[in-house]
């Protein structure tokens, strides 16, 4: 009888232990996958292989969206046709904060950092830099189309946000 009470005893602690276990692997397991919530998902629409065309329909560069990290983070490859420009950019959720973020840099110098968020459907981020003669405010937005192109509005502002002005206005085709 003493053994067999030690015996349910040790069976019960071993179960129990299993379960202690099984529960740990799963909370690691969820602590492994980070960016699976919805916000997290938002830009997916921008991941793909593209052929980037002006708004007369010219084709004006290449771009590459791939989620990295375990789909935290979307990395882009923007390569302008005929040479010339080259760039990427990271983009992530900033949970914390509830921010999408985004650094972009090119073979030009130029460093670009942008925040914002998901707004009417279309991806919204906004940065200023900073130069001799004061600041630039910049302003970009993907938005999906129906037939799966995206669209890429750049916008810029010298004057505190009154007046804008297009640099950049794109359709992103899947290759």
């Amino acid at each position: 009888m003493r053994h067999s009470l030690i015996l349910l005893v040790g069976v019960g602690l071993v179960l129990g232990w299993t379960a202690l276990a099984q529960d740990a692997d799963s909370l690691i397991g969820q602590k492994k996958k980070p960016c699976t919530i919805a916000e997290h998902r938002q830009f997916d629409f921008w991941i793909g292989e593209w052929d980037v065309f002006d708004r007369a329909g010219n084709q004006i560069g290449t771009n590459r969206i791939e989620a990295k990290l375990g789909g935290c983070v979307l990395h882009e490859h923007w390569k302008a046709q005929g040479g010339g420009s080259v760039g990427e950019s990271f983009n992530i959720y900033d949970g914390t904060r509830g921010v999408w973020h985004q650094t972009w840099v090119d073979n030009q110098g130029t460093l670009l950092m942008l925040e914002g968020r998901l707004k009417e459907g279309a991806m919204v981020l906004e940065g200023k830099t900073q130069n001799a003669t004061g600041h630039t405010l910049h302003r970009v937005t993907w938005t999906p189309n129906a037939d799966g192109s995206v669209r890429q509005h750049w916008q810029s502002s010298q004057d505190g946000g009154t007046s804008w002005s297009t640099a950049f206005d794109g359709k992103y085709v899947r290759r």
